[in-house]
């Protein structure tokens, strides 16, 4: 499968632009989130939106509920690195504001701006402005007529109802610069909401499941969500709303799509074993140590972290570089085959080392590095993977031994 493919092709929409970045009708999958700090705080804000930048968001949200706000955000959008999209709710002259602000996206909810012609207004201002405006439904938030009419409880068909509401009031006045969320904190209803929006409009939908919460909860009511509609082919971009630094939302949001092939990888990818009676290793601190180690820095490499070299090496054959673990040291490989061997406490930062002489110079290169220790690290594997074969058998964790005693049994 091609990167930018799903399991299904991606839904046709139109698109919009947020700045300069391209959403919708083909486009990469965006990752989006939101500043937590009072946007009239403007270095504050920034420090966070630079921080987002630098996690892999596209786009970023601020609130603009004062006027504070707004006069915060017209400092913020010039030297802001991504494009700003403001925030409203209740207020519409909040979103006249933000437009003179020079924002590049308004977010609307129309559960809580309900007068047709405050809408409109807004509307009509940024028509004039060429600035798209998300139609952001909330679960939470539903006009109460809506409510009424459902049976007094949210329902997909309310929430599609409502953003389709909205659309009739933007076409009156000649707008359809549009993107739409139908965002709930219930996974099953989220899903259903987009299904059936997407089979009623062509406008680039945003997908989130909001209020998903804290993690590690929140990280997976969130991936179900959005990742379900992305193999579908739905959805244009993306956003956890997790309780949680908001960088942590950036960095699941750009690992989703990379961990699809919807984005180009970024930074490392790093796998590792389950770990099993034959590890030589404490697996999970050492892979927490790599992870530590690369942080963000972009070598967008696979990498991989083995128990032991029974297996280790093979299973990870894939990968750009790895490192199994045998009696007290390290062996090193580059796409299956054995570079170096270097001493336990040495693993990580080899890992590191090699990791930027491939992503630098390319997995030839790296080979050619290790044409004098290849033939000896080897047979070092070689030797430490007969060894623990001879200790531990070639089934670690006795599982042949349980399945005749149960046989045994009956």
């Amino acid at each position: 499968m091609e990167l930018g493919q799903s399991s299904q092709p991606r839904r046709k929409t139109r698109q919009v632009m947020v700045g300069t970045v391209p959403v919708g009708d083909g486009a990469p999958i965006t990752v989006q989130s939101m500043t937590t700090t009072k946007t009239a705080d403007v270095e504050g804000t920034l420090q966070q939106i630079y921080d987002l930048a630098m996690a892999g968001c596209d786009i970023v949200r601020c609130t603009c509920n004062e006027a504070e706000a707004a006069e915060g955000l017209a400092q913020i959008v010039p030297r802001s690195p991504v494009p700003v999209i403001a925030d409203i709710h209740h207020q519409y002259k909040m979103a006249l504001a933000a437009l003179e602000a020079g924002v590049h996206c308004l977010r609307l909810n129309p559960g809580n701006i309900r007068k047709p012609e405050h809408i409109k207004l807004v509307a009509q201002e940024a028509k004039a402005r060429g600035v798209p405006i998300r139609i952001g439904v909330n679960g939470g938030s539903l006009d109460p007529s809506l409510y009424d009419k459902y049976g007094g409880k949210v329902t997909p068909e309310a929430m599609v109802e409502s953003a389709e509401r909205e659309l009739a009031y933007f076409a009156e006045v000649g707008f359809d610069d549009v993107k739409i969320s139908v965002k709930a904190s219930s996974v099953p209803l989220m899903i259903e909401a987009y299904r059936q929006l997407s089979d009623a409009v062509d406008y680039p939908l945003h997908l989130g499941v909001t209020e998903a919460g804290p993690l590690p909860g929140g990280l997976i009511k969130a991936t179900a969500g959005i990742s379900t509609l992305l193999a579908e082919g739905i959805g244009d971009t993306i956003r956890y709303s997790l309780t949680a630094d908001p960088v942590e939302e950036a960095r699941a949001g750009r690992a989703l799509l990379e961990a699809m092939g919807l984005r180009e990888r970024k930074t490392i990818d790093l796998i590792a074993c389950p770990s099993c009676g034959r590890a030589e290793i404490d697996v999970i601190e050492v892979a927490r140590q790599a992870q530590e180690a690369f942080g963000d820095r972009e070598i967008p490499l696979q990498v991989a972290v083995m128990g032991c070299v029974v297996n280790g090496p093979g299973e990870a054959r894939d990968a750009d570089i790895g490192i199994a673990a045998g009696r007290a040291r390290g062996h090193l490989f580059v796409k299956g085959q054995n570079v170096a061997v270097v001493p336990e406490d040495k693993m990580v930062e080899a890992l590191v080392e090699w990791a930027e002489v491939i992503h630098e110079h390319g997995v030839e290169a790296a080979l050619e590095r290790a044409k004098a220790t290849r033939a000896t690290a080897r047979q070092a594997a070689e030797a430490d993977r007969s060894a623990l074969l001879d200790a531990k058998g070639t089934d670690a964790n006795q599982s042949e031994v349980l399945i005749q005693n149960i046989r045994n049994l009956n």
